[in-house]
């Protein structure tokens, strides 16, 4: 599965010890994309889990949906046999 992920920082988020809470314990690392709290983990990815391998979903307001298959310069590449 791919998913489409809509970004909008132009540099990396550093966590400070103010981005702890000590009384949740340990910090996850947001890596779906889709958390409402990132870069932090908010459960978000459990909307994940029937995703199918060759397709590719868009997640907005709340909603999936499947979209054409993206094709990024790297899998052009490979199917030539680059």
């Amino acid at each position: 599965m791919t998913r489409l992920v809509e970004l909008e920082a132009t540099g990396p988020r550093k966590l400070d010890p103010a981005d702890i809470d000590d009384e949740k314990g340990d910090v996850a690392i947001c890596q779906c994309g889709l958390s409402d709290s990132f870069p932090f983990c908010d459960g978000s990815h459990r909307r994940t889990t029937d995703e199918e391998p060759e397709t590719t979903y868009l997640y907005e307001d709340g909603e999936r949906r499947e979209l054409e298959r993206v094709v990024t310069a790297a899998d052009d590449e490979a199917e030539r046999g680059e």
